[in-house]
């Protein structure tokens, strides 16, 4: 049985409601603290609060860039993420633009990808690069091109999706993700993860990542 610590290394705390307040970022951090959650994601907006609120702890921040669509400009997502790290995340959760893909813009989602790679590279510490790539409304064959455009691009994680446009993280999409990108990728499962069933069957599937807003209820389902 997994305990409640190796739980919360799992999870990224997630809170990306467009009406969140400070007081609720505020909770957010003290909650992941408390009880060792891996990381807090948050809308652009908040992480430099995050960061300065979680600066002497183990919590990272990650970031959402091109949220929830991925349709923005190269140039748009390249400098959200470049702000984002400057406010002080660890992590970025790429939005891939989904649009590009289905058109058969495969040059132009790699570079897409690569843009924020190379921007968060080119900083003075290591920053984790994770790519949504939104499963729910990709083919079979699309998830296939999407987990290889994302490892050629040097990013470090497929995410299955965003929560928002599609259906969330099913075992099927994971046990399908890490078969693509083998055993040594980061694959994160994120919507839809409410219970500490939900969370085992996924890591069982091979997600190394859960992305929940329910995380405080799922590591109290847990007895130790």
């Amino acid at each position: 049985m997994i305990s409640r610590k190796e739980m919360a290394r799992f999870i990224d705390q997630t809170l990306l409601k467009p009406a969140a307040t400070t007081y609720d970022i505020k909770l957010l951090c003290q909650e992941a603290m408390n009880l060792g959650f891996w990381s807090v994601c948050v809308n652009p907006m908040y992480v430099s609060l995050a960061s300065e609120i979680l600066r002497n702890s183990d919590v990272k921040v990650c970031s959402v860039v091109g949220f929830p669509f991925g349709a923005n400009t190269l140039e748009v997502k390249t400098f959200e993420a470049e702000k984002a790290i400057k406010d002080g995340a660890n992590e970025i959760d790429m939005v891939i633009n989904l649009g590009a893909l289905k058109s058969g813009n495969l040059k132009f989602v790699r570079q897409d990808i690569s843009s924020i790679v190379n921007k968060a590279n080119s900083i003075q510490r290591e920053i984790i690069v994770k790519v949504i790539i939104e499963t729910g409304l990709l083919s079979e064959d699309e998830k296939t091109i999407a987990c290889e455009l994302v490892k050629e691009s040097g990013a470090n994680f497929v995410k299955t999706s965003t929560g928002i446009n599609s259906t969330g993280a099913t075992v099927q999409d994971v046990k399908l993700l890490r078969k693509i990108v083998g055993s040594e990728f980061g694959v994160k499962a994120s919507g839809g993860i409410r219970t500490f069933e939900d969370a085992i069957n996924l890591i069982k599937a091979g997600a190394t990542r859960l992305g929940t807003s329910s995380g405080s209820l799922i590591i109290k389902e847990i007895k130790t």
